[in-house]
């Protein structure tokens, strides 16, 4: 069986950090995720708001590190819950479970200047919950890593 998903949209709202009463961190946050086709009657794109939940240090990169407008790459599993609500009707809610999440966009494209913290990779991979090492490749659009450097784009010298 597998049970894979991978959205990238921009957070709807800051996430806030929540704890259970056994102190594992918790956060969930909201992605707004445009379709790639347009609307055949009005002719724009629409919205998908999908929820997605982190636990543990992921839960804490995403509050340390993510704010509202930023773009967000979440990696994980999808959870369909069974829920009653107020007045007591059945409620079927569709989340992604995070195991990680990695930025889609740059500081810089974010407002900030795009140096320092946070590192300019996805989530390192303490903060995943495996043995994996960072994916430089996960930060969309740079490769500002320890190592690389970014190249001018009028270099006459390179071979291709």
């Amino acid at each position: 069986m597998l049970n894979r998903i991978v959205v990238m949209g921009r957070l709807v709202r800051d996430p806030e950090l929540r704890t259970t009463q056994s102190g594992i961190s918790v956060t969930s946050f909201t992605l707004a995720v445009d379709r790639d086709f347009k609307n055949r009657d009005s002719g724009e794109k629409s919205t998908d708001f999908i929820d997605v939940v982190a636990w543990r240090q992921t839960a804490e990169f995403v509050c340390k590190y993510f704010s509202k407008g930023r773009m967000a790459v979440a990696e994980g599993r999808l959870q369909i819950r069974d829920w009653k609500d107020r007045e007591g009707n059945n409620r079927r809610s569709a989340e992604v479970v995070a195991d990680n999440v990695y930025f889609g966009d740059s500081k810089r494209d974010g407002g900030g200047d795009g140096y320092g913290s946070p590192p300019p990779y996805g989530a390192p991979a303490s903060y995943g919950g495996g043995s994996q090492q960072p994916s430089y490749g996960s930060y969309a659009g740079h490769s500002e890593g320890p190592g690389f450097s970014e190249i001018d784009d009028q270099d006459g010298d390179l071979p291709f």
